[in-house]
């Protein structure tokens, strides 16, 4: 699979290497990778309300990933919804730090992030789209086809074989 890159103040942009063939979550992905290029481009007097609204999008972006595994036999202390919970503070922290006049952590913020995406979605978004597909599960209306392939105990890592206390279909 090939890496998807971003280098400082070159945005991500939306490749095959991201689609993970779960329609909605991939839409909510392209949708983010749009967004935070035009964080990434924004000139200083755009940076902040754009960088708001990445914000806003990746709340909504991460709570329904929280929703689907809660759903599905994921722990709330999950590692892939604590990495959610992680993100969006410090999101949220450069975002203070923009309106208090430093614009550059919130460009370096943007940047790390363009880093970081592809890699947690190549890996816990790929299990997580993996676990909801073997358990037939249907993220837009929350069915589940298979239950009986879900997990007979929470899932507390990450979703996949290398973290995962409990294995999953």
């Amino acid at each position: 699979m090939t890496q998807p890159t971003a280098t400082p103040s070159t945005p991500l942009a939306w490749s095959d290497a991201l689609v993970l063939d779960m329609p909605v979550m991939d839409e909510v992905h392209e949708e983010f990778v749009e967004l935070l290029a035009q964080v990434v481009r924004a000139p200083d007097d755009m940076l902040l309300p754009l960088w708001s609204r990445l914000i806003a999008h990746t709340q909504d972006h991460f709570d329904r990933e929280d929703q689907w595994m809660q759903a599905t036999g994921f722990s709330a202390a999950n590692c892939h919804s604590t990495q959610h919970k992680v993100v969006l503070q410090v999101l949220r922290e450069g975002e203070a730090r923009g309106h208090g006049g430093d614009l550059d952590v919130v460009r370096q913020m943007a940047d790390e992030l363009g880093i970081w995406f592809p890699q947690h979605a190549q890996t816990m978004d790929a299990s997580l789209a993996l676990h909801l597909r073997s358990a037939g599960y249907d993220p837009v209306t929350g069915a589940l086809a298979q239950p009986e392939r879900l997990p007979q105990k929470q899932i507390h890592g990450c979703g996949g074989v290398t973290c995962s206390d409990t294995e999953t279909v």
